[in-house]
């Protein structure tokens, strides 16, 4: 590694599992435990907006209660400006992927933008609901631990800088 791991400027090469391991080193785990975070963190807002429209139902007789039918689009909506937002951002990771460590690259090592992060979202989706054993058992098969998805748009998870540095000093 002679070169800064993480520079803004694109490479040439992909990310190799072989002479860099501490790229790949326990991403598929924490890439689950991100996702699961994520969830969450794309759920609350939508369970506060439901309850909101269930109180806001008895105050108008019932009538609030057409509401729930904008909350089924507005979550698709709220999922892909998360995404847009978070993984097309700056740090190219959702906040569950920066809690755990890792983050969302192109194979040349250019950060995600933000319409490569909702394409990303979007046939995640997609494979996960016509392969769904597939999109995961791929990432069992092959070095970069890329899922699917990830070999249709040209991406990989790997770990993050400061997670890089740890693993590398116990190389």
């Amino acid at each position: 590694m002679s070169e800064a791991p993480y520079s803004r400027e694109p490479r040439p090469y992909v990310f190799d599992p072989v002479s860099e391991p501490e790229y790949f080193h326990g991403v598929l785990s924490r890439r689950f435990v991100a996702f699961l975070l994520d969830a969450v963190i794309v759920a609350v807002p939508i369970a506060m907006a439901g309850l909101v429209i269930f109180v806001f139902g008895f105050l108008t007789l019932g009538l609030g209660w057409f509401l729930f039918s904008l909350v089924g689009p507005a979550s698709v909506v709220w999922a892909l400006i998360y995404a847009g937002l978070t993984l097309g951002g700056r740090q190219s990771a959702t906040l569950g992927m920066r809690a755990m460590g890792v983050e969302m690259r192109q194979l040349d090592g250019a950060p995600m933008t933000p319409t490569l992060a909702v394409v990303s979202v979007v046939l995640f989706w997609v494979a996960t609901s016509v392969f769904t054993p597939l999109v995961a058992v791929v990432a069992l098969f092959n070095g970069r631990k890329r899922l699917l998805h990830d070999f249709i748009i040209g991406t990989v998870v790997v770990n993050n800088e400061v997670r890089i540095l740890e693993l590398s000093r116990y190389r």
